[in-house]
């Protein structure tokens, strides 16, 4: 069978924005709440406040988006929803009206696609919320509801909100709050397939699927994807699965996953003994610290070898999320290891993304920490905005490192060095995550070319040549990284 994927996400560098937490609008607008109460906006986030952040901030932050060389914006749930995180969805055909409702996301999605930004939504389809009209129905007139079928329900009476009772249905991870659908219901299917569906004709450029690994009804995703393809063949769909993803990357249900596979190693090698454990405990990426760079070569190699390659090159590739601490506290606010990661990031194959602040320095510990509101232009780290800046331009100037091959050239002690090929373009990439400076001879007997011209980052770089083989000479300064073009 052959695999196809949307090209788009090949060259896309995507922009993970919490709703909530990225930008209040400044212009005058029809709001749902005039004098809000809203938590301070740089106040330590808890986990029911809001901060107010909507849909036409995000709009007028395009230009920020832009300039950094955003083209792809993943947002977490954006539909009604009881919760400042919204994966509690009340309607499902609502934009949630803090954030401006259907009208300010139609507006933000043309203003997206007139800069050619694409705008993947996030799909909570596992589970809807006690507010969700369906399940408030059942709620109200219990074994009478026409919507008893939709839900798992294992006795009367439902205790929705009172712990001394058993709930009497499932709800997502234990939690009442969160009621899970009976996927095996073909009316709950259609209904799922229809949304997606309403959506994508809405003009959104793909889904990321919450939780998909709890939906085990057969054919489900395959449907799922039949059904959205049809309407756009072009169209994302991205799963969060955080391991082996073989069973949903066959090319019949998704175009990629979040791929945490990548986070894992990539941290582990450039924080070592930096990493702070307790920021990656109980999360099911499980950096192994310190990791040096033959074992972070062989889990890389490994790692592209587990799917089809036009899969790998619309993978989700992060380094944090909404779901995880951020990377300054993971890696124990050591900035350097922050850059090292991200240097690893884009330029590795898939599709990059950047978690809302942290190109510009935001720390954050564990949920609720991790969804702080996104800093005043007097707090940004120039410095980290800057080489974000210059990796996602040199990203998009060179095809090689969005499509081209990836071949370990030299992995030893504290030294990492790898190529991207595509055709005639070759760029090696060298990373130091040792704290003393390091001199390597590396053999190259791939590269037809010599790349010797630094386009990121400093040392040194001098080729010789005996017979077939050529060899690279490497000075790499303490903590630091370089492509070489």
């Amino acid at each position: 069978m052959q695999i196809q994927t949307p090209d788009w996400v090949k060259h896309a560098v995507f922009y993970q924005i919490f709703p909530d937490r990225f930008a209040k609008s400044q212009q005058p607008r029809k709001r749902l709440l005039q004098n809000a109460r809203w938590e301070d906006w740089h106040a330590m986030p808890t986990l029911q406040g809001y901060k107010g952040g909507d849909l036409w901030g995000v709009m007028e932050q395009l230009d920020y988006l832009q300039d950094l060389g955003i083209n792809a914006i993943y947002f977490t749930p954006i539909f009604q929803s009881a919760s400042n995180h919204r994966y509690h969805t009340h309607d499902y055909y609502q934009v949630d009206p803090m954030l401006g409702g259907n009208p300010a996301f139609k507006e933000l999605l043309d203003a997206a696609h007139e800069r050619n930004i694409k705008v993947v939504l996030d799909g909570v389809f596992n589970h809807s919320s006690r507010g969700f009209f369906f399940f408030h129905d059942v709620l109200e007139n219990g074994p009478h509801s026409p919507w008893v079928n939709w839900f798992k329900i294992e006795g009367w009476p439902l205790s929705a909100y009172n712990g001394d009772f058993p709930a009497n249905y499932q709800g997502w991870d234990g939690n009442r709050a969160l009621p899970v659908f009976n996927h095996d219901n073909p009316e709950v299917r259609e209904y799922i397939m229809e949304i997606a569906e309403y959506w994508i004709k809405f003009g959104i450029d793909g889904w990321r699927l919450d939780v998909p690994f709890e939906i085990k009804s057969p054919g489900f995703w395959q449907e799922f994807r039949d059904r959205v393809k049809a309407i756009n063949p072009e169209a994302y769909i991205v799963g969060e699965v955080w391991e082996d993803s073989r069973e949903w990357l066959d090319g019949t249900q998704f175009d990629g996953v979040m791929n945490y596979l990548f986070a894992a190693p990539t941290i582990a090698f450039t924080t070592g003994d930096r990493l702070d454990m307790e920021q990656v405990q109980g999360r099911s990426y499980y950096p192994y610290p310190p990791l040096f760079a033959p074992e972070y070569g062989e889990k890389i190699k490994a790692l592209l070898k587990l799917y089809p390659w036009e899969i790998q090159l619309t993978q989700l590739n992060l380094l944090a999320s909404h779901d995880t601490a951020r990377l300054l506290s993971i890696a124990g606010e050591d900035a350097k290891s922050v850059e090292l990661a991200t240097l690893l990031l884009l330029t590795f194959p898939g599709a990059p993304s950047i978690y809302y602040g942290d190109e510009v320095g935001l720390p954050g510990r564990l949920d609720p920490d991790s969804r702080r509101g996104f800093p005043m232009e007097g707090n940004w780290e120039r410095d980290v905005l800057e080489y974000h800046r210059k990796l996602i331009a040199i990203r998009h100037n060179y095809p090689a490192l969005r499509t081209g091959d990836y071949q370990v050239l030299f992995a030893e002690g504290t030294v990492y060095v790898f190529a991207r090929t595509l055709g005639t373009e070759e760029l090696v990439i060298a990373l130091n995550i040792g704290t003393e400076p390091a001199q390597v001879n590396v053999e190259v007997a791939q590269l037809q070319s010599k790349p010797n011209q630094m386009l990121y980052g400093s040392g040194e770089a001098a080729w010789t040549t005996e017979g077939e083989l050529s060899h690279l000479d490497l000075k790499l300064p303490a903590r630091s990284g370089c492509i070489l073009a």
